[in-house]
């Protein structure tokens, strides 16, 4: 009679010394191997994936194969890597490395994807009618968390996910040794390009308006405003700064590479302006050590989060009379320092700013108002009249 073992680490289907198989997970990834004896010998092979309920099924149906086969060979074979499954390996074993904010959107993109594309999906079959068929699906709403139509912007921030999940199972192996994924069947498919992405530059009326009102927000609100201008860096590397990480006497901030998105550990000086917001930060908290320099209101342990910077930005613009414009928030302030440094060399302006490359400066964050066009056909022709 047939016997079925269940355990807390192991699942076993079949008659001993007939049709026996077991699955188990591996005890380093978790995933779950299948194991079984053929012609005396045990033989194992990986699952390729973690679901436990689809790998019990997955042992009955081996067993029964198992049986149905002559000399007692085995008919029934793993699945082969569904696309489900690949995400659900680069889901732990990759996204967890990543910041926080890049963690949430992996998530919730991981599982867009597996919705739309199909949990058994094999990823070699995917196709340029599939990527078509996802991007007019996208900008139209019918995919994704919101339900709402989104940018190119959006969408391509999507299919770059996609493309990394592909060329990572083109690098990664399997217990036994092979890879993931042979190829990547998207490999070159172009991302969809925004024609006139909206990169708003704050103004420096605008930003004296915000700094008026910065007092009736709060003193976070007015440190990080203060510390966003003066240094260039972004909300999330400035909302998370450490005492640890800021130098009274010298001046000097450490910019941790965990709070980058760059992932670029940089040291940066600060101007005086920045250094009193700071003291008055202090006499606000009076915590030190490895303590948040802007602490969340409910939680003096822990950074504020980006959702009350933003909710405190918008409460700003409207208490400064300014009308809402799309694309004005706090990274607007960050396209003004590259702005207003237009005149440094780009290699001072990217360790100030804490830029990798200048090249994202250029295309990105610097942009020439209509002063400085003046100001440079001004120069060109007082330089002109001195010939």
């Amino acid at each position: 009679m047939a016997r079925t073992k269940r355990s807390r680490r192991s699942y076993g289907a079949g008659e001993w010394g007939r049709n026996r198989v077991r699955i188990f997970p591996d005890p380093k990834t978790d995933i779950f191997q299948i194991e079984w004896r053929e012609n005396g010998r045990r033989r194992t092979r990986s699952l390729k994936h973690r679901d436990w309920a689809r790998a019990k099924r997955q042992a009955d149906q081996f067993a029964a194969g198992f049986i149905d086969a002559p000399n007692g060979k085995a008919e029934a074979e793993p699945e082969p890597l569904t696309l489900g499954g690949l995400l659900d390996i680069y889901g732990e074993e990759v996204t967890p490395t990543k910041g926080k904010g890049t963690r949430e959107y992996d998530r919730t993109a991981l599982e867009m994807f597996r919705r739309f594309f199909g949990e058994d999906r094999k990823p070699a079959t995917l196709s340029q009618r599939d990527w078509d068929r996802f991007i007019r699906a996208r900008r139209e709403g019918k995919v994704g968390p919101s339900g709402l139509p989104v940018s190119d912007r959006t969408v391509a921030r999507d299919l770059r996910l996609l493309l990394a999940v592909l060329n990572w199972a083109t690098r990664s192996r399997d217990e036994a040794g092979g890879l993931l994924l042979d190829s990547n069947p998207l490999k070159g498919l172009r991302v969809p390009q925004e024609k006139n992405p909206t990169r708003v530059v704050l103004s420096q009326a605008e930003y004296e308006a915000l700094l008026r009102v910065s007092a009736k927000i709060g003193w976070r609100f007015r440190v990080a405003l203060v510390l966003a201008h003066e240094t260039g860096h972004r909300i999330g590397a400035i909302r998370q700064l450490r005492w640890s990480d800021v130098d009274m006497g010298a001046g000097i901030i450490r910019w941790r590479a965990e709070h980058e998105k760059s992932g670029f550990e940089h040291r940066t000086p600060v101007t005086a302006e920045v250094l009193g917001v700071l003291e008055e930060a202090r006499k606000e908290n009076r915590r030190t050590g490895d303590a948040p320099v802007l602490p969340a209101p409910r939680d003096p342990t822990r950074s504020m989060s980006y959702a009350v910077a933003r909710y405190w930005w918008e409460r700003a613009e409207r208490l400064a009379g300014l009308e809402r414009k799309r694309g004005r928030g706090w990274h607007s302030l960050r396209r003004k320092f590259a702005s207003d440094l237009m005149d440094q060399p780009l290699k001072v302006l990217c360790e100030l700013g804490g830029w990798r490359t200048a090249q994202t400066v250029l295309q990105c964050y610097q942009r020439a108002d209509e002063d400085r066009l003046r100001k440079a056909l001004d120069d060109r022709r007082r330089a002109a009249n001195r010939l």
